[in-house]
């Protein structure tokens, strides 16, 4: 949530940030500042009102001490009427204050200075691209058939439980997975993250803190009955353990790691481009969290983009980074570094990994703080990547280190595995 203080003395600044997302947001802005005055402007009255009820109610107690009891009953009519004006000014306060936080939801985070100028995908901007595309043998396969020649997923058979969207890991296909997920686990340990196992399910709070809410409403899969929600990444509950805390400087950076199932609902995904583990509603993901002092955010944010490098070229697997543009970049975040490996059999670029710095943007909504050397509190950076998504990640191991005699594991994952092929 972007802060009221920032916009009210950078407001043009705000216009011109955010029309890098393509919306002009001037009539909101606008909106936000008239009611954020409302807000004060009644807040100073209330304050006037109630410091002289208070001063009555000294002077009352007084005055009865002394035997003036008749003054003393002017001056308690006089309370009663301010008790009221009070209570009017209260309420009218609090109706500007929920009007604006109404206001404030609406607005996306302001695009960093390296955000390129763009209106989709089309736009973002390639700034690194590694390893070799691998020469399949005639009649390769993707990897849904693979899947299937190999018996390693059954699509089928999660329609048959649950729907379209939610596959069965099989024999060394679930064996695969699990050892992508220890081998994440173990290279973001190793690399100073904690270790958190945390709930699949949270509260709206939660889902407000991180962003999720209200924005991607319709994206989350909602228990009507407890009003609670399944997670869509390990970033909400991780990143709300830390809801309300007031940090001490020291405490910085925290850094998180964990394994969940994520759950989306991804309304209107269809085609061609959706097919096997290209889009699912429920998928592993070993997500990544810092929470940063905000100097030390983007060299934190750089160095998240360096571990995943990492993982990928252990995996040998072909892949690029994309700056995102402003009309492709998430509404929570300041600056996105999308990683895509290549799907050779699909002949296609895959999204696996989404690195981002929120800034400020999620602490305002989580008032998430820390205490200064200057012994102020001020509002800390956060920050998520996956580490990574493990549906197409999957897909590209399958379809990259096939052949003719069967799927090679890949080199890193062979002591996860206990096996080197799949055949």
């Amino acid at each position: 949530m972007l802060q009221v203080t920032d916009i009210r003395e950078n407001k043009e600044k705000y216009i011109q940030a955010l029309a890098k997302r393509g919306i002009d947001a001037t009539s909101t802005l606008e909106d936000v500042l008239t009611y954020d005055e409302e807000r004060r402007a009644t807040q100073a009255q209330l304050d006037d009102v109630l410091a002289q009820s208070n001063s009555y109610s000294k002077e009352i107690g007084k005055l009865f001490q002394s035997g003036e009891v008749q003054k003393a009953n002017e001056l308690k009519e006089k309370t009663v009427a301010l008790k009221e004006s009070s209570k009017q000014l209260n309420e009218k306060m609090l109706v500007a204050a929920e009007k604006l936080q109404e206001l404030l939801f609406t607005l996306p985070n302001i695009p960093n200075d390296l955000v390129p100028a763009g209106t989709d995908e089309n736009d973002n901007e390639e700034i690194f691209k590694e390893g070799e595309v691998p020469t399949l043998h005639e009649g390769a396969l993707p990897h849904w058939e693979l899947a299937k020649k190999y018996d390693l997923i059954d699509f089928e058979l999660g329609v048959k439980v649950t729907g379209a969207g939610f596959p069965v890991y099989k024999g060394k296909g679930a064996r695969l997975q699990r050892a992508l997920i220890t081998y994440f686990l173990d290279k973001n340990t190793k690399a100073g993250y904690t270790e958190y196992q945390v709930p699949l399910l949270v509260n709206e709070a939660s889902g407000y803190g991180t962003g999720q809410l209200p924005d991607k409403e319709g994206q989350m899969y909602h228990v009507g009955v407890d009003d609670l929600y399944l997670i869509p990444t390990s970033e909400v509950p991780i990143t709300n353990l830390f809801r309300g805390d007031l940090l001490n400087n020291s405490d910085l950076p925290i850094t998180c790691t964990s394994y969940t199932p994520c759950f989306r609902r991804e309304a209107g995904s269809y085609g061609a481009h959706v097919r096997g583990l290209n889009r699912l509603h429920q998928f592993d993901k070993v997500e990544l969290v810092r929470v940063e002092h905000p100097d030390n955010s983007y060299k934190a944010l750089d160095g998240m983009v360096e571990h995943v490098q990492d993982i990928l070229r252990e995996l040998k697997l072909p892949y690029r980074i994309l700056r995102l543009c402003g009309g492709d970049l998430g509404f929570t975040s300041a600056l996105t570094y999308d990683f895509e490996v290549f799907s050779t059999a699909q002949d296609r670029w895959l999204e696996i990994s989404s690195v981002s710095n929120f800034e400020t943007f999620q602490a305002n909504r989580l008032k998430l703080r820390f205490k200064d050397s200057d012994g102020k509190n001020k509002l800390v950076h956060t920050l998520n990547g996956s580490s990574l998504a493990l549906p197409r990640v999957l897909a590209g191991i399958l379809e990259n280190y096939q052949t003719e005699n069967g799927i090679k594991i890949p080199e890193v994952l062979v002591p996860y595995c206990g096996f080197d092929i799949i055949d």
